[in-house]
């Protein structure tokens, strides 16, 4: 399978501590709306050559544009690119926005059949200034367009796949083509997912069930055939499914209007088809329409698109407007999944809707405090109760109503407030979005990225302050870049006593090179590794030299007095690779590590998305995840956790290991992994999930890296889920729990939580562990800045 697609007590602080680390303290900031990624995809299929006659595309005239788009590719070809420039040109003119658009867009081999493009939108928001209505998640682009703002400038807007296999027409001419398909056309189809024209629904093909976790302005648009909102249907349901299989509409008043006063027929055949069904227009009514084509399931060999059309535009512009409400049926049931969550000072309490609760229309829910009677109304979930003592218990009640009345209540299992950790800000400037942490000349040092300005800095511990400088992505001569520093970011060290050379290997987010810093105490020399070769390095090529792919997703090393060794992903082939450069050498070896085979105990998996590495002096570790199978929604479904070890440089010396292997009780491991040193040996630690969680994980792991590993896990109830991102001192556990930063003690006979950082990220907090005048620290990002954090 290649690329799927593609126990510490605290003390009083030295002096000297205090004063190099005590700085200013900003209060966390508050989010005035919801975030979630999108996962469902909207395809355009290949159909066979068409039989109408094609009227040949003019090159777009030079027309006022009313957006902005701005195309990040990856292994696209000139042509390609060509094409999908005059596809943004005409959404540009079509689609009003004041805020910039940028499109991920991937040029690679998409697995499902007949596929000629997906896309989906970057995330869904709700409730943001001015949108139409709270209840519903508006597409990124939709949703920047309307609040005037860029809701979250760290992620793209739309995010395009482009099957490479597919019969294509290079030559940019705009004309039909028997037995080739137009590039232009497939882009202008799927830009129109990405700006919104998609449904979140989903289908078990098995039990019948339908489900719409979170409607959309589209979903609340479509109707079944007595009227009724598809968003409004029970979900998940047997009714819901019933209904994507069966003749939908669309009931925007614009659409109507642009369709001659009749509701536009969706296209949901009676066999649902993953990333056609509910989000298209119908195949049989509109593909013979020679201006209101462009949303139907299929694009026939030779077929040309030309524009968006009044249809799709008039859609597009009913999205901008507040649906009419439902109607209320009955009234709410329970809610479900109540929890209350350790704060500090704090609880936050977090539900899902009842089952009926599209039908019911609920218009308010209600928690209660049980042991104080305070009572906060809300229309989502999470509600947070400050002002609570730490180390008290407490309890609360939740009920959901509508015009109809309310539901019973469901109370929450006790939750006892902790306080966090203490802060040290090491960086005031910086949100260190990625870091990594090692010992250099004997005292700490950290290497960090700062994603507002693009650059990767340098902290060194001198054993009074922190001392910090620039690496790169300002600019410079001697290798360095002034393209913004992003990805992956590794460090380690070799030499002995006061003379150790450290090792920072990192990646720009313009040509997504592994990058090499060396550091000798005094100077930075900067060379970049991989990523710049000539041409892809495919994976059944035996000869292994440097690559043209994207290597900026993953990296590890570990450096001795043999040599430097970094391994790291090639996200367009979905495999591991190394460098080496022997002491003796001044030119890097190349490896292909995993990923390419099932003999020698390596595997087919789409490897290494996690990649940690670990040198206990003889051998080298390096721990990364494997997926096998994945979703339509290109969720990952089941995967395992591997090492790859060796005691020298050869490529010849792997061993592989599968710490822990997908089984029925737990199909996914992966998700971050972690590995340390430590006087027993190699711990390491990731995340695993359960049947009924997917494709969120459920429980922590962790094992000694040995021929048998005794495989140990704990729940984090009452923290919330744990995610990446994971660091480990050998003992302490630091993991992200519901957006914030928790810790587990996993030398203790029953594991221990600590609750570390209220602080909330929604891409979650990376963290490393240091030594500081023989103190132990954990250092992340916290509230955008560089902080050491202690118990």
């Amino acid at each position: 399978m290649r690329s799927l697609f593609k126990s510490v007590r605290l003390s009083a602080l030295p002096l000297a501590l205090l004063a190099g680390l005590l700085l200013p303290i900003h209060a966390d900031a508050l989010t005035p709306f919801l975030q979630i990624q999108a996962k469902q995809w909207g395809n355009i299929y290949a159909g066979p050559n068409t039989n109408v006659q094609q009227v040949p595309r003019e090159k777009s005239a030079s027309i006022d544009a009313k957006s902005k788009f701005i195309v990040n590719y990856k292994n696209f070809p000139d042509w390609a690119k060509k094409d999908f420039q005059a596809a943004v040109d005409v959404w540009s003119a079509n689609f009003a926005s004041t805020v910039p658009i940028t499109i991920d867009a991937t040029w690679n081999r998409i697995s499902s059949y007949g596929v000629l493009g997906s896309a989906r939108p970057g995330s869904y928001f709700a409730g943001f200034d001015g949108a139409p209505d709270s209840s519903l998640w508006y597409p990124s682009a939709l949703a920047n367009a309307i609040a005037g703002k860029d809701l979250d400038p760290k992620q793209s807007e739309i995010i395009i796949q482009v099957n490479s296999l597919a019969e294509w027409n290079t030559t940019n001419d705009g004309l039909s083509h028997a037995n080739q398909y137009d590039l232009e056309s497939v882009f202008i189809h799927e830009m129109g997912h990405g700006l919104g024209f998609l449904s979140t629904d989903s289908y078990d093909s098995f039990f019948g069930y339908g489900n719409i976790e979170q409607p959309t302005p589209f979903d609340a648009y479509v109707q079944v055939e007595d009227g009724r909102r598809l968003s409004d249907l029970p979900s998940p349901s047997i009714e819901l499914g019933k209904a994507l299989t069966s003749p939908l509409v669309w009931s925007g008043t614009l659409g109507i209007a642009a369709n001659g006063g009749v509701k536009p027929l969706l296209y949901s055949p009676p066999k649902y088809e993953e990333g056609s069904s509910v989000s298209h227009l119908d195949e049989t009514t509109f593909s013979k329409s020679q201006v209101d084509n462009v949303m139907t399931p299929n694009l026939d060999a030779g077929e040309i698109f030309h524009a968006p059309g009044p249809l799709l535009l008039a859609m597009m512009e009913d999205m901008r407007r507040k649906p009419p409400v439902g109607i209320a049926v009955g009234t709410p049931q329970v809610v479900r999944n109540v929890s209350a969550l350790v704060s500090d000072g704090a609880a936050i309490i977090t539900f899902d809707p009842p089952a009926n609760a599209r039908t019911a229309q609920i218009t308010s829910y209600s928690v209660r405090n049980l042991k104080t009677n305070q009572v906060k109304s809300t229309t989502t979930s999470p509600v947070t109760f400050t002002g609570l003592k730490n180390g008290t218990s407490y309890t609360f009640a939740v009920t959901a109503s509508n015009s109809n009345g309310s539901s019973d209540a469901v109370n929450t299992s006790p939750v006892t407030p902790q306080a966090s950790w203490t802060r040290f800000v090491i960086d005031a400037k910086s949100d260190a979005t990625q870091l990594a942490s090692t010992t250099f000349n004997g005292q700490p040092a950290i290497a960090y990225i700062d994603s507002q300005s693009g650059d990767l800095k340098l902290a060194t511990w001198d054993g009074k302050v922190w001392v910090k400088v620039t690496v790169d992505g300002a600019g410079g001569s001697a290798g360095r870049t002034n393209a913004n520093i992003k990805g992956a970011l590794s460090l380690c060290v070799n030499g002995s006593g006061k003379n150790q050379l450290l090792h920072i290997f990192y990646s720009d987010a313009q040509d997504m090179d592994l990058r090499y810093a060396k550091y000798d105490g005094k100077k930075f020399t900067f060379e970049v590794v991989d990523g710049n070769g000539p041409a892809l390095n495919n994976y059944e090529d035996p000869i292994r030299v440097r690559t043209n792919a994207d290597v900026s997703v993953s990296s590890a090393c570990v450096a001795s007095a043999a040599g430097v060794q970094v391994l790291y992903r090639d996200e367009s082939q979905g495999i591991l690779l190394g460098a080496v450069k022997q002491a003796t050498a001044k030119s890097w070896s190349y490896e292909l590590v995993d990923g390419d085979r099932k003999t020698d105990n390596r595997t087919t998996g789409d490897v290494a998305f996690h990649l940690k590495a670990a040198f206990d002096g003889k051998l080298s570790y390096f721990i990364y995840d494997s997926i096998l199978t994945i979703n339509q929604k290109k969720e990952a479904t089941t995967g395992e956790v591997r090492i790859a070890s060796r005691s020298n440089l050869s490529s010849s010396g792997w061993n592989y290991q599968t710490l822990e292997a997908t089984s029925p009780a737990n199909p996914m491991a992966g998700f971050d992994v972690a590995l340390a040193k430590t006087q027993s040996g190699i711990f390491a630690t990731w995340l695993d999930a359960a049947p009924n969680t997917l494709p969120n994980a459920s429980q922590i792991r962790w094992s000694n890296v040995q021929p048998n590993p005794t495989l140990t896990n704990a729940v984090t109830d009452g923290f919330g889920k744990p995610s990446k991102y994971l660091s480990t001192d050998g003992s302490l556990v630091a993991f992200n729990c519901e957006k914030r930063l928790c810790a587990i003690d996993t030398s203790k006979a029953t594991p221990k939580i600590s609750f570390v950082s209220a602080s909330e990220n929604p891409d979650g907090i990376n963290s490393t562990w240091v030594t500081v005048n023989h103190l132990k620290y954990l250092v992340a990002g916290i509230n955008g800045q560089l902080s050491m954090l202690r118990p």
